[in-house]
């Protein structure tokens, strides 16, 4: 009867943590892709979506995603240029992205529309010689937070003229 209690004991932790009470549960990199993360961004990167984005669950898989902050990388993470792609077939369920591709793209001239069958709507994100750094699914984001988000994170390189 002695060894019941600390059995129970760590059963009782190890369900806690498998539930999630015990800390944050961690998504494969596969996972996250499917979700629409690519496990670069950083956790404070999650806090700021929180922002624009009400969608509690959303930011949840953000955090089960992210990789942690470390003092000289805190949210100074910055792009080049952004692509937005989505399927032309698929653009009549995503109102937000149509309205920010036909009346606010012309606003951020680094961005590049590009049309892929059967994409999902994302940002992929570039860096400085142009090439994918991270890839952000936008499904569910309104124009206003598509139009803040590449205001705050895409800091295009200024050419030598």
């Amino acid at each position: 009867m002695d060894r019941s209690l600390p059995v129970a004991v760590v059963v009782a932790v190890v369900l806690m943590c498998c539930s999630g009470i015990c800390g944050a549960e961690r998504l494969g990199a596969r996972e996250c892709e499917d979700l629409g993360f690519t496990g670069l961004a950083l956790c404070s990167d999650c806090n700021a979506l929180s922002e624009f984005v009400k969608d509690q669950e959303l930011v949840d898989d953000c955090r089960k995603c992210c990789t942690e902050d470390s003092d000289d990388s805190i949210s100074k993470l910055a792009f080049s240029g952004a692509i937005i792609e989505v399927c032309m077939r698929k653009l009549v369920f995503y109102p937000e992205v149509v309205g920010f591709l036909e009346e606010d793209k012309d606003d951020f001239p680094y961005v590049e529309a590009r049309y892929s069958y059967g994409s999902p709507p994302k940002l992929i994100m570039l860096d400085d010689k142009g090439e994918h750094k991270e890839t952000i699914r936008i499904d569910n984001w309104k124009r206003e937070h598509i139009r803040q988000f590449l205001k705050e994170k895409v800091k295009p390189v200024k050419s030598d003229s």
